[in-house]
């Protein structure tokens, strides 16, 4: 079974080899596996055993696929906001928007002038593709892209003092994503539409239900639309305790659930799986903040292996990932731990990075 098989079929709830997986590593992390593996950073998911292949082509790009190499680096990314890395991290620190007058936000032009360079960050993933289960990743889609744009006071002000203005706003932070889910999906073989929108700490949404589903869930449900136009699956992320909104996600089209970060407030994986797990394929739910850079081995093998049980509890729906990013602190006995007891022991791991080596193309340089 090859890896687009695999995710589809753990979708629809039908027997799989073994757990599909799909792991994100933070530059560092990728880094040194890139070291260990003796393959380029770019194909170290691809050597590991990830079934899902996917780039960022909205603004995500700028905070997580800009690697610098000391804190207090900086660039400006194409909507005017600046990041600096801080603690191994880009960080925001400077708000385009912040302070800015209602009229002066309404003039905000979104950088319509890069699609097609945004969208090329897609074209090497196509054509080296091979039989992953590939993603085109549009996210941050409203309210995240939104205060990116304005500062995080402003934007909340601006939706309980200015909600016209906040639904213009969020409403255009939309239709950016709107455009590249269009051309992404239009120009490439897609096998689901990836969104996502941060809107809840761990304990509870940054804004009440109501005031989401008003001026949140229209936009989105425009972008989820253009995933079903085209016939696909639609992914979406959003860390924290998101349970009261979960219903509403799914009637507007969500068929994936990420990141499942299950520390958090309302988000138990079991509970969720119970209650909602015959509308949803769920992935996720492994603990990046304790369990994978602190505990040992065999509580990591022990934590993936109880976690792929209740999550495919009724034969499915689930992929393997964890709550983010896989930090740097996480030791590689536990990286290699988490793979072995989703079927993927260190053995294979490191013949399929010698199939990458053999078949890797001519311009790609080896890892220093």
């Amino acid at each position: 079974m090859n890896s687009r098989q695999r995710v589809r079929a753990a979708m629809r709830r039908q027997p799989v080899d073994r757990i599909p997986v799909f792991m994100w590593f933070h530059p560092q992390t990728a880094e040194r596996l890139s070291s260990l593996l003796e393959v380029p950073p770019r194909f170290v998911g691809e050597a590991m055993g990830n079934d899902v292949t996917q780039t960022w082509v909205n603004n995500n790009y700028a905070m997580e696929g800009i690697v610098h190499e000391k804190d207090g680096e900086s660039h400006l990314d194409y909507w005017g906001i600046e990041w600096v890395r801080h603690y191994s991290f880009n960080q925001i620190a400077t708000f385009p928007l912040i302070g800015a007058s209602p009229e002066a936000v309404l003039a905000y032009v979104f950088p319509y002038d890069r699609l097609a360079e945004l969208l090329g960050r897609m074209a090497p993933l196509q054509l080296e593709r091979g039989d992953s289960f590939l993603g085109c990743d549009v996210s941050p889609c409203v309210f995240e892209m939104y205060w990116r744009l304005r500062g995080m006071e402003d934007a909340m002000i601006d939706l309980a003092a200015q909600p016209g203005l906040a639904y213009t706003m969020l409403g255009r932070c939309a239709d950016f994503s709107v455009a590249l889910s269009e051309a992404a999906c239009s120009k490439f073989d897609l096998d689901w539409l990836w969104t996502g929108d941060d809107v809840a700490s761990q304990q509870q949404l940054m804004m009440s239900p109501s005031a989401w589903r008003e001026l949140v869930k229209p936009h989105l449900k425009r972008i989820f639309d253009v995933g079903k136009s085209y016939g696909l699956p639609v992914a979406f992320h959003c860390c924290g305790a998101l349970r009261p909104i979960i219903g509403d996600l799914v009637e507007i089209g969500m068929d994936v659930l990420n990141p499942v970060q299950s520390n958090c407030a309302g988000m138990d994986p079991a509970e969720l799986k119970g209650e909602f797990g015959s509308s949803l394929t769920f992935m996720g739910g492994l603990d990046t903040q304790e369990l994978l850079p602190f505990g040992s081995p065999a509580e990591v093998r022990r934590a993936v292996s109880s976690l792929v049980e209740t999550m495919t509890c009724d034969g499915g729906g689930y992929i393997l990932a964890a709550s983010h990013t896989i930090p740097p602190e996480t030791p590689d006995e536990n990286i290699f731990a988490l793979y072995a007891a989703a079927g993927l022991p260190r053995a294979l791991i490191y013949d399929r990075a010698a199939e990458v080596r053999r078949r890797q193309p001519a311009h790609i340089a080896p890892p220093e």
